[in-house]
C-alpha cells in the first residue's frame, strides 16, 4: 500500500473516518434513505458555503461544477468577463467560448491578484456583461483573488457574479451571501478532504431568474433539472449520483462543522504561514506576490541549478512525500506546497525537513533546521 503523503494542492489525504464512510452499503439513489443522506449533505455544504440559498451535489470533479456554471446560463453571443491569473481563470474562459459566450479577458499576470479597480473598469465599458467569472483561490499560481472586494463592485450590475471556491472553500474565507457571490462552485479533493469525483455549487435568486430565461445546452448538468429532483420527497438527483462518495461528503462536512468553520480557515492560514516561513528561511524565493498569496498553498522557484526531477523525485521517491510542480509556462521553473484539507503542523513539519535535506543533498547549504524552526515559530505565534 502506498503511504505516501500528498502535500499537493489536491486531492488530499483523506481522513480515515470518510473513507470507511464509503464502505457503507449501497442504497437505492430514489428512496427515503438516501433521500435523507442527500438532504444532510447538501444542507451542511450550504452551512460551509455560508449561505441560505439551496446547494446541490454533482457527481465529477470541481470543473463538471465550473461547467454547469457557464453552460446554464449563457446563449451564443452573450457576453462573459472572465478574469485570467492562472490555469483555471483560463479554463472558465474556455467554457465561456465553448458554449457559444464572448469572452472579455481581464488578463492578469501569473503570481498576481486581480486590481478591483480593473474589474471596475471594464464593468464600466461593458455593462451588458451575463457574468463576470473569478477564481477565488488560483491554485495554479498559488495566489487569492479578493473576491470581498470584488463583489461589493458587482452589486452595481446586473452582471452575475460566478465565484469558483474548488481550492478555497472551507480553508478560507469565504461567504456567499455577505460577498454577493451568485453562483459559487466548488469541489471535494481539497479543504473539505473528501475523495475527488464530487462537486458543489450554490445560487442565489438572481441566478436561478437568469437560468429560468436560458436554453440549457447541457444535458447532464442542467442546474433546473437538479432544482426539480432536489425539490422532490424524498430528494433526489436527476441521474445516478455516486453514492459511495455523497457517505464520504456527508462525513467529511461533519468533520468541517466539527472543528468549527473559523477553526479550520485559522489552521490553514496558519500553515501557508509556516510553509511560507520556512521557503524563506531556507532561502527560497516565493512565486505570488506578497499581499495576494494563497493561505491554502504555497509556489516557490526551484532553487537555480536544480531541476524538477530532482527535487520533487528525491521528495517522492526517497522520502514518500509528494509536492506539486508548475503548470503550463511554469513548468519546471516552480513547485507547489499543499496545506489543504487535514494537514497540520506534524505533516508540514515532515516535509519541511525532508526539504531541507533534499537541498543538502543536491549541495546547498543553509543553517540545518532553520525551516523546521520557522514552522514551529508560525504554529507557536499563531
Amino acid at each position: 500500500m502506498d503511504d505516501t503523503l500528498l502535500m499537493i494542492p489536491g486531492p488530499t489525504t483523506v481522513p480515515k473516518r470518510v473513507l470507511d464512510a464509503m464502505s457503507r452499503p449501497i442504497v437505492n439513489h430514489r428512496g427515503p434513505v438516501y433521500g435523507e443522506i442527500l438532504e444532510e449533505t447538501t444542507a451542511m455544504m450550504s452551512e460551509v458555503f455560508k449561505t441560505d440559498n439551496e446547494s446541490y451535489l454533482i457527481t465529477g470533479s470541481g470543473t463538471s461544477a465550473m461547467e454547469a456554471s457557464i453552460a446554464n446560463i449563457i446563449e451564443k453571443g452573450d457576453k462573459v468577463i472572465n478574469v485570467v491569473s492562472g490555469k483555471f481563470g483560463e479554463r472558465l474562459q474556455q467554457l465561456t467560448e465553448v458554449f457559444g459566450g464572448e469572452s472579455i479577458p481581464i488578463e492578469v499576470p501569473w503570481g498576481q491578484a486581480v486590481d478591483p479597480a480593473e474589474i471596475k473598469r471594464v464593468m464600466e465599458e461593458n455593462d451588458d456583461a451575463k457574468a463576470l467569472t473569478l477564481i477565488h483561490n488560483e491554485s495554479s499560481t498559488a495566489v487569492v483573488n479578493p473576491i470581498k472586494e470584488v463583489g461589493k463592485i458587482m452589486k452595481d450590475y446586473d452582471t452575475l457574479f460566478v465565484v469558483d471556491t474548488v481550492s478555497s472553500l472551507a480553508g478560507d474565507y469565504v461567504d456567499v451571501d455577505k460577498y454577493g457571490l451568485d453562483i459559487c462552485l466548488t469541489g471535494a479533493q481539497k479543504c473539505i478532504a473528501a475523495p475527488p469525483g464530487m462537486a458543489a455549487i450554490t445560487l442565489n435568486d438572481d441566478a436561478w431568474k437568469v437560468i429560468d430565461n436560458v436554453d440549457s445546452s447541457t444535458y447532464y448538468l442542467d442546474l433546473k433539472a437538479m432544482r426539480k429532483s432536489g425539490n422532490k420527497s424524498p430528494a433526489q438527483t436527476p441521474y445516478t449520483p455516486n453514492v459511495s462518495l455523497t457517505y464520504a461528503m456527508r462525513e467529511a462536512l461533519t468533520m468541517v462543522l466539527e472543528e468549527g468553520l473559523e477553526n479550520r480557515i485559522q489552521r490553514h492560514h496558519t500553515g501557508a504561514i509556516a510553509v511560507r516561513s520556512a521557503a524563506e528561511a531556507l532561502g527560497l524565493e516565493l512565486f505570488a506576490r506578497e499581499g495576494d498569496r494563497s493561505n491554502t498553498l504555497t509556489a516557490m522557484y526551484l532553487p537555480e541549478g536544480v531541476t524538477d526531477d530532482q527535487l520533487r523525485g528525491t521528495m517522492r521517491n526517497k522520502y514518500n512525500i509528494e509536492l506539486a510542480g508548475g503548470q503550463d509556462h511554469l513548468k519546471g521553473k516552480i513547485f507547489r506546497i499543499g496545506n489543504m484539507g487535514i494537514t497540520g503542523l506534524p505533516e508540514i513539519a515532515a516535509t519541511i525537513t525532508c526539504l531541507e535535506m533534499t537541498l543538502k543533498e543536491l549541495g546547498f547549504e543553509f543553517e540545518s533546521g532553520a525551516g523546521v524552526a520557522a514552522v514551529e515559530d508560525a504554529f507557536l505565534k499563531n
